[in-house]
């Protein structure tokens, strides 16, 4: 009998996929050939194409939201605060595939091209949630600021994937975040 592979495999295979080649060159197809298996098992665990790549999103959050949980020890008081810790954490080289990746489903979720204009909104949301709940203030205030801080974020690391890591540490530095 051959290799058992696990849904939690596959999801994994096919995020580093994603991370290789991006969230439009994953297929079943593809994703089956990278694993060595048949496209009939990704589809036994994902039944569809939107299934596949609404769990990929899902997972390249999670790492996102580790890659800074552990920084915000207490809460942030500001949006200010909160992108000066994130920045540095998220300003690197081993996150840039994760953003790019990020960006390439916002860019397809923002010309209306499906499963990503139904998947991404969710996952901005969740995003900002997650935010939210690492700052301080009432409720109102900290989605306020949180929404801040990832704007900020978003726009320095587009510019860090676009134009490079000095024009964003320059960037940074001049909006007071470093």
């Amino acid at each position: 009998m051959g290799h058992k592979h696990t849904k939690s495999d596959i999801l994994q295979a096919a995020l580093e996929a994603a991370l290789d080649d991006g969230l439009s060159q994953l297929t079943f197809g593809r994703l089956a050939k990278r694993v060595g298996i048949s496209d009939r098992v990704i589809v036994y665990y994902f039944p569809t194409k939107a299934d596949l790549i609404g769990e990929v999103i899902v997972a390249m959050g999670l790492e996102l939201q580790e890659t800074l949980a552990d920084a915000f020890t207490t809460p942030a008081v500001d949006h200010i605060e909160m992108t000066r810790t994130a920045w540095p954490l998220l300003a690197s080289p081993q996150n840039d595939r994760v953003f790019a990746l990020f960006f390439e489903a916002n860019g397809l979720a923002a010309v209306g091209r499906e499963p990503y204009a139904s998947l991404v909104p969710s996952l901005i949301a969740g995003w900002i949630e997650f935010a939210a709940s690492l700052m301080a203030g009432t409720p109102v205030q900290r989605r306020a600021q949180a929404e801040g801080a990832i704007a900020t974020i978003e726009g320095l690391i587009l510019l860090r994937l676009l134009a490079g890591p000095k024009p964003a540490n320059r960037a940074a530095k001049t909006l007071g975040m470093t």
